[in-house]
């Protein structure tokens, strides 16, 4: 009997090069991240500097109505991954408790608190996500079906943790403020004080929630940047 030779054997050599060129890949995709994570913190800096100052606010709160630095968070999280966006929004609230002295540290504070309950949820979904060979997990967050449960579910955590942090700093810094909020901007200036803060800062959060997560999920997936850089 003749002995045919194994065709189905790997070359050795093939693969050192395979575990190179993915060392390589992930070595590149890490550096991607890093960059990515950095030139989005600087723009929501810039932008938190620049920008806030010339946004509509609720009428005697120290709140816009629309904030664009979760926009930018939220895009580099969906654009280059969870270690990303996480580095993203934590070198962000840095920098903005110095470069934002007027709000500093509280106005940094409550936006990493609001965007980081938008993005946790995701994230678990991500870790209990059993991976599918050729499947990337933004693709998971694509699906409109996940990206508005996991989007809803972490609203409602970021109404209840800015709840709290709001109650707290009513109580303590802003005390001698809180006589003179109202809610004006609902059609009900006789109502003030406390129950302005149950009522206003919840409702708002929930309002910006829905431009924090739609505008990102518009400029990632449906100019379909995930598809051209396929990072994660």
């Amino acid at each position: 009997m003749t002995n045919t030779p194994n065709n189905s054997k790997v070359n050795p050599t093939d693969r050192r090069v395979d575990e190179k060129e993915s060392k390589i890949s992930k070595d590149t995709n890490f550096v991607i991240q890093i960059a990515g994570a950095a030139i989005f913190g600087a723009l929501s800096i810039v932008s938190s500097l620049f920008l806030a100052p010339l946004l509509p606010r609720v009428p005697g709160m120290p709140i816009a109505y629309i904030d664009p630095i979760s926009f930018i968070w939220i895009t580099c999280f969906l654009l280059f991954g969870v270690k990303s966006g996480l580095l993203c929004i934590s070198i962000s609230t840095i920098g903005l408790m110095f470069a934002d002295a007027q709000n500093a540290p509280w106005g940094a504070l409550m936006k990493f608190v609001a965007t980081i309950s938008l993005i946790i949820v995701p994230i678990l979904l991500l870790k209990l996500y059993k991976n599918e060979e050729g499947i990337r997990k933004s693709q998971v967050l694509k699906k409109p079906r996940n990206y508005i449960i996991t989007g809803a579910i972490g609203t409602g955590l970021r109404v209840i943790l800015t709840l709290i942090l709001n109650i707290i700093l009513a109580l303590t810094i802003y005390a001698p403020f809180i006589a003179y909020m109202s809610l004006e901007f609902l059609g009900h200036p006789e109502i003030t004080g406390m129950t302005v803060v149950f009522i206003a800062f919840p409702l708002i959060n929930a309002w910006q929630s829905v431009f924090d997560l739609g505008i990102p999920y518009l400029i990632v997936f449906g100019l379909k940047f995930d598809e051209r850089y396929e990072l994660w």
